[in-house]
């Protein structure tokens, strides 16, 4: 009777913590993508944009709407731990989210993991495409590079935004491609002498269990079809006054 009595409250206490936590205790899980290309050791890791830690966390978002924007899933959960940051910087009009805008903020203390926090705006809900996800990549890459971040995180939050326009593993190859683009252009200038030395070491995409499969297989995609056509590139100084 004991016995049982213990086992009961043992399943008690961890279907509570459970709902307290939101998730297990079993760490989140995660799979590496390709083979640190410019190395970069990207992964796909089955958690939200405020668990990750990392020296930059980026999220996206639509252009504000007037008559309210959409907070679910991971955007809402985000939202509530930053205290309802990012939803008041919106609705104040002090971020507007035009496509490439950027919004960067240090999180309230012992809100989330991340040391940073970086919003990129992905412009006006209805002009949604793969190549709004390519602008999107290409501005996280230079600014992780500006910010010096090594470790990095990202989290499209489209879906949890309530639009499901595009394929999610698609826009994550899209993502990712273009990162490696601008990367590859930075590390470049920095051989060259244009700019300071640093390398980014590791980046998060973020992928609920939904979408977590097809984002490995789209981002290992287009890993294999960016770095050749990278190989490829004018070698020549960009500035004719490099020696």
């Amino acid at each position: 009777m004991r016995t049982s009595l213990t086992l009961v409250c043992s399943f008690a206490i961890g279907l509570l913590a459970f709902h307290v936590h939101g998730e297990g205790t079993a760490a989140p899980k995660e799979t590496s993508v390709g083979s640190k290309p410019l190395g970069i050791a990207f992964s796909v890791k089955m958690i939200g944009p405020y668990g990750q830690d990392s020296d930059l966390q980026i999220i996206c978002a639509f252009k504000h709407k007037a008559g309210g924007d959409t907070y679910q899933g991971a955007m809402k959960d985000s939202d509530e731990k930053l205290g309802a940051l990012i939803s008041s910087l919106r609705n104040r009009g002090e971020f507007v989210g035009e496509l490439g805008e950027t919004l960067l903020f240090t999180p309230p203390k012992d809100a989330i993991p991340a040391k940073q926090f970086l919003i990129i705006g992905l412009g006006e809900e209805s002009a949604l495409s793969v190549d709004t996800l390519r602008v999107v990549g290409r501005v996280a890459a230079r600014e992780a590079v500006r910010l010096k971040a090594k470790r990095v995180a990202w989290a499209p939050v489209i879906r949890d935004e309530g639009n499901t326009s595009i394929d999610v593993g698609e826009g994550d190859r899209a993502f990712v491609e273009s990162v490696l683009s601008a990367y590859d252009t930075e590390l470049r200038l920095q051989v060259q002498g244009l700019a300071e030395k640093f390398a980014i070491s590791e980046w998060v995409i973020e992928a609920g269990p939904t979408y977590f499969d097809s984002a490995i297989e789209q981002i290992n995609k287009g890993i294999d079809a960016t770095l050749p056509a990278l190989g490829q590139r004018d070698t020549k100084p960009y500035s004719t006054l490099t020696k």
